[in-house]
């Protein structure tokens, strides 16, 4: 149990049966009545946020997660199939689980939260950024720099992404793994 107070961004808490992570918190002093906590919660199943308040000094039930390593070795159906660095055990994962699984390659380092009471798995992520190599898009036409116009292209993984018109076959770009956004040419 952990008070009120002491809830920071990336604690974990369960609250009605349900699991979330703090990603923003205030402490509000109002000039009348008692000091609070403004929160914004997410859901660890679903995502949603949820806005909370509560008092100082209230009980809440924290949740104790680990972070580890985890190396992504190939999908199998509807789960990835990932494995400790450390003890080598491999686990699946199902995909829904994983955020930015649309780009994942054999042999990726990918973050596994776990509950480490029950030692179930809460959720994976990527990093932020990946280079990926570009399998197919249509040519750039010489000249197609002036605007910033976007065309569809397939990364090595099968995922289709946006890409400038300048782009090519064969070019390995940066893109964001959180919403498979084109960052940078590499």
């Amino acid at each position: 149990m952990i008070n009120a107070q002491d809830i920071k961004n990336g604690t974990c808490i369960r609250m009605d049966g349900r699991l979330y992570f703090c990603v923003e918190f205030l402490h509000v002093k109002p000039g009348k009545g008692n000091t609070f906590m403004r929160t914004k919660l997410k859901d660890v199943v679903d995502g949603r946020v949820l806005e909370r308040r509560f008092n100082i000094g209230e009980k809440l039930e924290d949740v104790r997660v680990e972070r580890r390593p985890y190396q992504y070795l190939y999908a199998d159906g509807g789960d990835d199939i990932f494995m400790n660095n450390e003890t080598y055990e491999q686990i699946p994962i199902s995909k829904e689980l994983v955020t930015g699984s649309a780009f994942m390659k054999e042999g990726d380092t990918v973050e596994v939260v776990s509950d480490s009471s029950t030692e179930t798995v809460l959720f994976a992520e990527m990093p932020v950024k990946t280079v990926l190599e570009i399998t197919y898009t249509e040519p750039g036409i010489k000249g197609d720099t002036a605007t910033n116009t976007l065309k569809p292209a397939t990364v090595e993984t099968g995922a289709e992404v946006r890409v400038p018109l300048f782009v090519n076959t064969g070019d390995k770009i940066e893109i964001d793994t959180r919403d498979g956004s084109y960052l940078r040419r590499v």
